[in-house]
């Protein structure tokens, strides 16, 4: 009896998870889920016409029970051997109490939905954002934020005051506690044998950045760019090639790690402010 194919799971299947896909679904399988049943078929027909086979899944991510029924019938397909977790709203698309239901309960669900499907070799990778140098949360909320079961995670009364607040601050939280979680969950990953990380991406143009230039952000967005040292806006495929890194034998030794791809607008920004920082 053959062997059955590796599963690629793609959660989220817009401009970095589609172009995710094409770079890695090369010999797997795809499994791609999204919310959105008009974003999967459009997605998933591109993918077709381009040779590859895909099933696809329609997941809220904030459900539990929808984002493990999704790793079940992926580990039932064959091996999940690469996960990508892209899905997630923009200050712009939702208020803050939906940002925090997908972007960090969404996460904590994905990890521990695929944690139980995960074997030697996997590895998990999820999309945070450099908005989480934004938040700078309290020790007692980072560690919550870590370690906290996934339904106790908006308990907190320090996230209850957000909710009721600004978007962009929910996003940027959410965004640290991502690789929070990551961090913790790095140990139980490693025991089965499998790797776990994210990638940070700055100003990448896709359709939600887009839609983010045309709101209240977007004058930020516009300054972000042009205080970029290399001057422009990343690509989804530039993503990709990150994601594409760490899931591949050449990133065997990292996990619980996050790759920052910004055009060095982190590191532009900080040596700015560094050098008006030096005496005369």
């Amino acid at each position: 009896m053959p062997n059955p194919r590796n599963i690629l799971a793609i959660i989220g299947s817009g401009g970095m998870g589609l172009a995710t896909a094409r770079r890695l679904a090369g010999g797997r399988t795809v499994f791609l889920a999204d919310a959105s049943e008009k974003n999967l078929l459009s997605s998933a027909k591109s993918l077709r016409d381009d040779g590859h086979e895909v099933q696809t899944h329609v997941v809220d991510v904030a459900s539990f029970e929808s984002v493990q029924k999704f790793a079940s019938a992926a580990a039932a397909a064959g091996n999940v051997d690469t996960v990508v977790h892209t899905a997630g709203l923009s200050p712009a698309m939702a208020p803050a109490a939906r940002i925090f239901e997908v972007d960090l309960v969404g996460t904590a669900n994905v990890i521990d939905a695929f944690y139980e499907v995960v074997s030697p070799g996997s590895t998990l990778t999820c999309i945070a954002s450099i908005a989480r140098f934004g938040a700078s949360p309290s020790p007692a909320l980072a560690a919550h934020l870590a370690t906290a079961p996934r339904g106790q995670l908006l308990s907190k009364p320090e996230l209850l005051d957000v909710t009721t607040s600004d978007p962009a601050a929910a996003y940027s939280v959410s965004k640290a506690a991502n690789l929070l979680r990551i961090q913790a969950a790095a140990r139980r990953y490693a025991a089965k044998g499998a790797r776990i990380n994210s990638v940070s991406p700055g100003v990448i143009l896709t359709a939600m950045v887009r839609q983010e230039l045309e709101g209240p952000s977007g004058p930020t967005i516009k300054g972000m760019i042009a205080g970029t040292p290399m001057q422009r806006g990343g690509s989804a495929d530039e993503i990709a090639s990150a994601v594409a890194f760490l899931a591949g034998p050449d990133a065997s030794y990292i996990t619980g790690s996050d790759l920052v791809v910004d055009g060095g607008c982190i590191a532009g920004n900080s040596g700015d402010l560094m050098a008006k920082g030096k005496p005369e």
